[in-house]
């Protein structure tokens, strides 16, 4: 597999899930149809756990919720070990 493409692909939900973080909160305030937790946990888990985090932590959004404020982070950490193992045992 080439570490370029999953590279890539990591950076891209990274950032869908920084944005969907600050959308989510800009529809809180305007109090409008916003996106499930459900859909924000399936983008964490395809990979944009750290973008989320950011974005967490940027818009202060769902920072009381103990689930995304410690579930994400460690999430996170977990994704990084496993990408950081998969190149290493790779190259």
């Amino acid at each position: 597999m080439n570490f370029g493409v999953v590279s890539g692909v990591w950076l891209v939900l990274n950032l869908i899930g920084f944005y969907i973080m600050g959308r989510d909160k800009r529809l809180a305030k305007k109090h409008k149809h916003r996106v499930a937790e459900r859909e924000l946990w399936w983008l964490a888990f395809l990979g944009g756990a750290a973008g989320m985090t950011a974005g967490m932590r940027f818009y202060r959004h769902k920072t009381k919720h103990f689930q995304f404020s410690a579930g994400l982070p460690i999430l996170a950490l977990l994704q990084a070990a496993g990408f950081v193992y998969f190149f290493k045992i790779l190259t």
